[in-house]
């Protein structure tokens, strides 16, 4: 039976899960939306990979990364957690080996990663404006009566150029409806909507950062052909965009976790695809022990406890266990 390594995305607008096998090939993709329930999102997609490949593979190895990685992490029982930023490069290394700069836009967060010789030397992140992230893209569609799915196309459209304000998605929608009013077309605004969020990128990422090709840009907003076209104007280059750009992440923890299995030729700590059957409940309380009073996020598989986040000593993390919280409330 082939070995199968697993990598799991966990992000807060997609979870990403991949199963590449020996020759890194991948045998598994799936790109969902995050409800806000990641573990069920989780069981789900391995319920899926379990049913597709168990007569095929056995797994070898399994990567978790994003911003959940520590929580599901413990919860499969993963070989190895790494950092986006990590993640992300190690994908595209391996996909384009001579790439000196990586554009990466999510649905709520967006990344600059710079390489040089295959290794990171620097990075910055977006998490706080949505302006530069693909949320920005959505509420605009949705206000503009757009699918998002037809947006990158519309804005190619456009014959003219008009600026719309990119600092914020409140500036935004109140200038995209100035120019609405003033008569520009739907194709100029949406075009004028995706050189805003790349302007925001850039003044918010790179900073005066000295950027070289090859370019890279991955991240689910890389499907937009407008998004694209604005940073290829704003760089007067041309960018890449991989083959799976929507989940490279998973595709970078995958690979890692490879590595990782074959250096410690050891067995995977993987938990079994019995997990999926597991009832996941999450709650949280309010840790009075100091003066922080850190929000402990609790979960529990049947009734007992398998992880807690959230405290920033780390005491429960380090300990998890049952406990009994007056105050406790459901998540």
């Amino acid at each position: 039976m082939n070995d199968l390594y697993i990598g799991v995305d966990i992000g807060s607008v997609s979870i990403n899960i991949v199963g590449l096998d020996d020759s890194k090939d991948m045998q598994f993709k799936l790109y969902k939306r995050n409800p806000g329930s990641p573990v069920e999102v989780v069981k789900e997609g391995l319920a899926s990979l379990n049913k597709k490949l168990k007569d095929r593979f056995k797994i070898a190895g399994v990567g978790v990364t994003g911003s959940g990685r520590q929580l599901i992490g413990y919860i499969l029982g993963a070989d190895i957690v790494k950092n986006e930023i990590t993640a992300h490069a190690t994908a595209t290394i391996e996909q384009v080996p001579d790439v000196r700069t990586i554009f990466e836009i999510g649905g709520q967060d967006s990344k600059l990663i710079v390489i040089n010789n295959e290794i990171v030397t620097d990075f910055a992140m977006n998490t706080v404006c949505a302006a530069g992230t693909g949320s920005f893209l959505d509420h605009q569609a949705e206000r503009l009566g757009v699918e998002i799915e037809e947006f990158g196309d519309l804005a190619l459209q456009a014959t003219k150029d008009v600026r719309i304000a990119g600092r914020c998605t409140v500036f935004a929608e109140s200038d995209m409806i100035s120019k609405q009013q003033y008569g520009f077309t739907k194709p100029e605004i949406i075009n004028g909507l995706c050189e805003a969020l790349v302007r925001n990128y850039f003044n918010n990422l790179v900073r005066g950062k000295e950027l070289h090709p090859r370019f890279v840009f991955q991240g689910g907003v890389a499907a937009n052909a407008g998004i694209k076209a604005a940073i290829e104007k704003e760089i007067n280059d041309e960018v890449i965009i991989p083959d799976n750009h929507d989940v490279m992440g998973a595709i970078g923890i995958a690979l890692l976790a490879q590595e990782e299995m074959r250096e410690k030729d050891e067995p995977s700590s993987f938990k079994g695809f019995s997990i999926t059957h597991d009832n996941f409940e999450t709650s949280s309380f309010i840790c009075e022990d100091c003066a922080n009073e850190c929000e402990v996020i609790r979960i529990q598989a049947n009734g007992k406890t398998i992880a807690m986040t959230g405290d920033r000593c780390g005491k429960w993390a380090s300990d998890p266990r049952d406990i009994d919280v007056k105050d406790e409330t459901s998540a």
